[in-house]
Protein backbone atom coordinates (compact mmCIF):
# COMPACT_ATOMS: atom_id res chain seq x y z
CA UNK A 1 0.00 0.00 0.00
CA UNK A 2 1.36 3.41 -1.02
CA UNK A 3 -0.95 5.68 0.99
CA UNK A 4 -3.33 5.01 3.86
CA UNK A 5 -5.60 7.41 5.73
CA UNK A 6 -7.10 6.19 8.99
CA UNK A 7 -10.06 7.84 10.71
CA UNK A 8 -9.25 11.35 9.48
CA UNK A 9 -11.08 14.27 11.07
CA UNK A 10 -10.27 17.70 9.65
CA UNK A 11 -11.80 21.08 8.95
CA UNK A 12 -11.46 24.86 9.05
CA UNK A 13 -12.07 27.46 11.75
CA UNK A 14 -13.64 25.00 14.15
CA UNK A 15 -15.93 23.48 11.50
CA UNK A 16 -15.39 19.78 10.89
CA UNK A 17 -15.40 18.82 7.19
CA UNK A 18 -13.98 15.28 7.21
CA UNK A 19 -15.56 12.95 9.73
CA UNK A 20 -13.63 9.74 10.29
CA UNK A 21 -12.45 9.34 6.70
CA UNK A 22 -10.66 6.15 5.60
CA UNK A 23 -8.83 5.97 2.26
CA UNK A 24 -6.04 3.96 0.67
CA UNK A 25 -4.13 3.86 -2.61
CA UNK A 26 -1.90 1.11 -3.90
CA UNK A 27 1.18 1.66 -6.06
CA UNK A 28 0.23 2.19 -9.70
CA UNK A 29 -3.47 2.86 -9.11
CA UNK A 30 -5.69 5.67 -10.34
CA UNK A 31 -8.33 6.32 -7.68
CA UNK A 32 -11.02 9.00 -7.83
CA UNK A 33 -12.95 10.88 -5.17
CA UNK A 34 -16.36 12.10 -6.26
CA UNK A 35 -19.28 13.70 -4.50
CA UNK A 36 -21.37 16.88 -4.32
CA UNK A 37 -19.94 20.33 -3.64
CA UNK A 38 -18.99 20.66 0.01
CA UNK A 39 -18.50 16.92 0.48
CA UNK A 40 -14.85 17.43 1.46
CA UNK A 41 -13.10 16.22 -1.70
CA UNK A 42 -10.49 18.99 -1.92
CA UNK A 43 -10.03 18.88 1.85
CA UNK A 44 -8.84 15.28 1.51
CA UNK A 45 -6.09 16.39 -0.87
CA UNK A 46 -5.04 19.24 1.42
CA UNK A 47 -4.74 16.82 4.32
CA UNK A 48 -2.62 14.39 2.29
CA UNK A 49 -0.37 17.13 0.92
CA UNK A 50 0.20 18.75 4.30
CA UNK A 51 -1.59 22.02 3.58
CA UNK A 52 -4.07 21.10 6.30
CA UNK A 53 -3.31 19.02 9.38
CA UNK A 54 -5.99 16.64 10.65
CA UNK A 55 -7.39 17.08 14.14
CA UNK A 56 -7.55 13.33 14.52
CA UNK A 57 -6.39 10.26 12.59
CA UNK A 58 -3.27 8.97 10.91
CA UNK A 59 -1.66 9.32 7.47
CA UNK A 60 0.87 6.74 6.26
CA UNK A 61 2.88 7.06 3.05
CA UNK A 62 5.06 4.12 2.04
CA UNK A 63 4.44 2.74 5.55
CA UNK A 64 5.85 5.92 7.12
CA UNK A 65 3.83 8.09 9.49
CA UNK A 66 3.52 11.58 7.95
CA UNK A 67 0.49 12.99 9.81
CA UNK A 68 2.33 15.99 11.26
CA UNK A 69 4.95 16.36 8.53
CA UNK A 70 5.39 19.68 6.70
CA UNK A 71 4.19 19.88 3.10
CA UNK A 72 7.66 20.42 1.60
CA UNK A 73 8.92 17.27 3.28
CA UNK A 74 5.99 15.30 1.87
CA UNK A 75 6.88 16.63 -1.58
CA UNK A 76 10.44 15.37 -1.10
CA UNK A 77 9.04 11.95 -0.18
CA UNK A 78 7.18 11.82 -3.48
CA UNK A 79 3.76 13.44 -3.04
CA UNK A 80 2.89 15.89 -5.82
CA UNK A 81 -0.09 18.25 -5.55
CA UNK A 82 -1.86 19.84 -8.51
CA UNK A 83 -4.08 22.63 -7.17
CA UNK A 84 -7.41 23.43 -8.76
CA UNK A 85 -6.94 25.95 -11.55
CA UNK A 86 -3.37 24.93 -12.36
CA UNK A 87 -0.76 27.10 -10.64
CA UNK A 88 1.95 28.53 -12.92
CA UNK A 89 4.39 31.45 -12.63
CA UNK A 90 2.84 33.82 -15.18
CA UNK A 91 5.80 36.21 -15.42
CA UNK A 92 8.32 33.43 -16.05
CA UNK A 93 8.95 31.47 -19.24
CA UNK A 94 7.69 27.94 -19.72
CA UNK A 95 11.22 26.60 -19.27
CA UNK A 96 11.74 28.64 -16.09
CA UNK A 97 8.49 27.21 -14.73
CA UNK A 98 9.79 23.69 -15.36
CA UNK A 99 13.06 24.65 -13.65
CA UNK A 100 11.10 25.71 -10.58
CA UNK A 101 9.30 22.38 -10.52
CA UNK A 102 12.58 20.48 -10.79
CA UNK A 103 14.54 22.63 -8.35
CA UNK A 104 15.35 19.62 -6.16
CA UNK A 105 16.01 17.16 -8.98
CA UNK A 106 19.61 15.97 -9.26
CA UNK A 107 21.57 17.78 -11.98
CA UNK A 108 22.52 14.44 -13.53
CA UNK A 109 18.87 13.67 -14.38
CA UNK A 110 17.44 17.19 -14.76
CA UNK A 111 17.75 17.33 -18.56
CA UNK A 112 16.21 13.89 -18.91
CA UNK A 113 13.35 14.90 -16.61
CA UNK A 114 12.64 17.99 -18.73
CA UNK A 115 12.66 15.85 -21.90
CA UNK A 116 10.27 13.33 -20.34
CA UNK A 117 7.91 16.13 -19.33
CA UNK A 118 7.97 17.73 -22.78
CA UNK A 119 7.40 14.36 -24.43
CA UNK A 120 4.27 14.07 -22.31
CA UNK A 121 3.16 17.59 -23.28
CA UNK A 122 4.59 18.16 -26.79
CA UNK A 123 2.54 21.37 -27.25
CA UNK A 124 4.95 23.05 -24.83
CA UNK A 125 8.10 22.19 -26.80
CA UNK A 126 7.83 25.19 -29.12
CA UNK A 127 6.86 27.52 -26.28
CA UNK A 128 9.78 27.09 -23.89
CA UNK A 129 10.78 30.75 -24.14
CA UNK A 130 7.21 32.06 -24.06
CA UNK A 131 5.90 33.75 -20.92
CA UNK A 132 3.57 31.35 -19.12
CA UNK A 133 0.94 34.05 -18.67
CA UNK A 134 0.46 34.15 -22.45
CA UNK A 135 -0.43 30.46 -22.74
CA UNK A 136 -3.97 29.27 -23.43
CA UNK A 137 -6.01 27.72 -20.63
CA UNK A 138 -5.27 24.20 -21.81
CA UNK A 139 -1.56 24.91 -22.20
CA UNK A 140 -1.45 26.35 -18.67
CA UNK A 141 -3.06 23.20 -17.30
CA UNK A 142 -0.43 21.10 -19.07
CA UNK A 143 2.39 23.31 -17.82
CA UNK A 144 1.02 23.19 -14.27
CA UNK A 145 0.95 19.40 -14.46
CA UNK A 146 4.45 19.45 -15.90
CA UNK A 147 5.73 21.55 -12.99
CA UNK A 148 4.43 18.99 -10.50
CA UNK A 149 5.82 16.07 -12.52
CA UNK A 150 9.29 17.65 -12.65
CA UNK A 151 9.65 16.71 -8.96
CA UNK A 152 9.20 13.03 -9.96
CA UNK A 153 6.34 12.19 -7.58
CA UNK A 154 5.30 8.67 -6.64
CA UNK A 155 1.77 9.88 -5.85
CA UNK A 156 0.04 12.67 -7.78
CA UNK A 157 -2.90 14.49 -6.19
CA UNK A 158 -5.10 16.13 -8.82
CA UNK A 159 -7.73 18.67 -7.80
CA UNK A 160 -10.19 19.30 -10.65
CA UNK A 161 -7.66 19.15 -13.53
CA UNK A 162 -10.44 19.67 -16.09
CA UNK A 163 -11.86 22.81 -14.45
CA UNK A 164 -12.58 25.57 -16.96
CA UNK A 165 -11.54 23.56 -20.01
CA UNK A 166 -13.52 22.98 -23.20
CA UNK A 167 -14.87 19.41 -23.66
CA UNK A 168 -12.18 18.52 -26.20
CA UNK A 169 -9.41 19.58 -23.83
CA UNK A 170 -11.01 17.69 -20.95
CA UNK A 171 -10.62 14.51 -23.00
CA UNK A 172 -6.96 15.35 -23.67
CA UNK A 173 -6.24 15.99 -19.98
CA UNK A 174 -7.86 12.70 -19.00
CA UNK A 175 -5.77 10.87 -21.59
CA UNK A 176 -2.64 12.53 -20.17
CA UNK A 177 -3.60 11.36 -16.67
CA UNK A 178 -3.71 7.77 -17.92
CA UNK A 179 -0.40 8.26 -19.74
CA UNK A 180 1.26 9.67 -16.61
CA UNK A 181 0.06 6.63 -14.69
CA UNK A 182 1.06 4.03 -17.26
CA UNK A 183 4.28 5.52 -18.65
CA UNK A 184 5.70 7.07 -15.50
CA UNK A 185 4.28 4.59 -12.99
CA UNK A 186 2.74 7.36 -10.89
CA UNK A 187 -0.20 6.54 -8.62
CA UNK A 188 -2.95 9.14 -8.93
CA UNK A 189 -5.69 10.38 -6.62
CA UNK A 190 -8.16 12.34 -8.72
CA UNK A 191 -10.81 14.77 -7.48
CA UNK A 192 -13.10 15.57 -10.38
CA UNK A 193 -16.57 17.07 -10.83
CA UNK A 194 -17.00 15.48 -14.26
CA UNK A 195 -17.96 12.10 -12.84
CA UNK A 196 -18.32 10.29 -16.16
CA UNK A 197 -14.83 11.30 -17.28
CA UNK A 198 -13.30 10.41 -13.92
CA UNK A 199 -14.83 6.95 -13.81
CA UNK A 200 -13.55 6.20 -17.33
CA UNK A 201 -9.91 6.51 -16.26
CA UNK A 202 -9.93 5.16 -12.70
CA UNK A 203 -9.62 1.64 -11.35
CA UNK A 204 -11.83 2.35 -8.33
CA UNK A 205 -13.18 5.27 -6.37
CA UNK A 206 -14.70 6.76 -3.27
CA UNK A 207 -18.08 8.50 -3.06
CA UNK A 208 -18.09 11.23 -0.40
CA UNK A 209 -21.04 12.94 1.26
CA UNK A 210 -20.84 15.31 4.22
CA UNK A 211 -17.20 14.39 4.85
CA UNK A 212 -17.79 10.65 5.02
CA UNK A 213 -17.19 7.78 2.62
CA UNK A 214 -20.66 6.52 1.74
CA UNK A 215 -19.49 4.07 -0.93
CA UNK A 216 -16.25 2.60 -2.21
CA UNK A 217 -15.92 0.37 -5.26
CA UNK A 218 -15.21 -0.16 -8.93
CA UNK A 219 -16.37 2.43 -11.50
CA UNK A 220 -19.49 0.47 -12.49
CA UNK A 221 -20.39 -0.08 -8.85
CA UNK A 222 -20.05 3.64 -8.17
CA UNK A 223 -22.29 4.48 -11.15
CA UNK A 224 -24.97 2.19 -9.74
CA UNK A 225 -24.53 3.62 -6.25
CA UNK A 226 -24.96 7.19 -7.55
CA UNK A 227 -28.12 6.26 -9.47
CA UNK A 228 -29.74 4.83 -6.34
CA UNK A 229 -28.94 7.73 -3.99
Amino acid sequence: MLLELKNIHAGYNGREILRGLPLNINTGEIVCIIGPNGAGKSTVLKVISGFLYPKKGDILFKNKEITGMESYKRMALGIGYFLQGGEVFNDMSVYENLEMGGANVKKSVFKETVEDTLNLFPLLKDKLNKRAGLLSGGEKQMLALGIVLMAKPRLLLLDEPSAGLAPGLVKVIMEKIVEINKTHGVAILLVEQKIGQALKVTSRGYLLKNGKVVFEGLPEEIRRAISTR
